[in-house]
């Protein structure tokens, strides 16, 4: 009777029958970190893996340590980052147990920036107005790339004002509250972002190149991830999304969607794109 159950199992398993276990297999442990430019290319990348049977479970980190650190032990499996400039240190530190998988977007740039009607257009000129912006520069979270670089730029630039930090909703509001009162104010910002096309803006030119040129974003993985799951790491690879779909999903979230709710609308109208990038080989 043993050995008839087992000639059973095999056969199942041969013709594919033993469904809980290719169920099992078809599983990606996603993580992210909860900031506007990177939510998008989640849940976009997602949906398109969803659509091709798999159960995507998405973990949310705070900082890029403890992201880079759940990946290297594989608490989960792929990341999406900016691995040249933003998260290098973290890259650098652990690409022995990681791997590229491809690029997904391009073109994130962070620097300090005004009000448009704020009459400089350096940093160089903050510390000669500083007490017109309060002696102060309102950043965001700490742990961040952006904050990383704009502390840099405070020392290579001798800089008088203090670096706040914060975090994106309370500079947002900020921003909003000094715009309102056409106050001058100095805050870290980056593209892409609502904020660049809500905001009547600009970025201070960096005349000693302290913010990185505009970045790539790509999804990494897990060393062995690409091998162990080949369909995954195509699906994943057909993925693009440039700046202005971040831009746009992100302004509909500003306007009172749910990030969920403007995802599955971008999704749905572009429907036919996301067949295309889905046109892979099969495995």
């Amino acid at each position: 009777m043993r050995r008839l159950f087992k000639a059973v199992l095999a056969g199942a398993l041969a013709l594919g029958l033993a469904s809980p276990v290719v169920a099992q297999d078809k599983v990606v442990k996603m993580g992210t970190l909860s900031w506007e430019d990177l939510t998008p290319i989640t849940g976009i990348t997602k949906k398109v893996l969803e659509d091709k049977s798999y159960t995507v479970e998405v973990t949310e980190f705070s900082e890029w340590g403890i992201a880079y650190a759940a990946l290297a032990k594989g608490d989960v499996q792929i990341l999406a980052s900016q691995t040249d400039y933003v998260a290098q240190d973290y890259w650098q530190r652990n690409k022995s147990r990681l791997e590229k998988i491809s690029p997904v977007s391009h073109g994130l740039y962070q620097a300090i920036a005004v009000p448009n009607y704020v009459t400089i257009d350096s940093v160089e000129q903050l510390n000669e107005n500083a007490e017109k912006f309060g002696g102060k520069i309102v950043g965001i979270e700490p742990g961040s790339g952006l904050m990383r670089d704009a502390a840099d730029a405070v020392s290579e630039y001798g800089l008088q004002l203090q670096l706040v930090e914060g975090s994106t909703a309370a500079m947002t509001a900020a921003l909003k509250s000094a715009i309102d009162r056409q106050e001058w104010i100095a805050v870290t910002l980056w593209e892409p972002s609502w904020m660049m096309q809500k905001f009547d803006v600009k970025f201070l030119a960096d005349p000693k190149g302290v913010f990185p040129p505009p970045q790539g974003y790509y999804w990494i993985g897990q060393k062995g991830f690409s091998e162990a799951n080949p369909e995954a790491r195509e699906i994943i690879a057909s993925v693009y999304v440039p700046l202005a779909v971040i831009t746009a999903i992100n302004g509909a979230v500003s306007d009172g969607q749910s990030m969920d709710q403007a995802i599955a609308d971008w999704t749905a109208a572009n429907a036919d794109l996301i067949g295309r990038w889905s046109n892979i080989k099969s495995y």
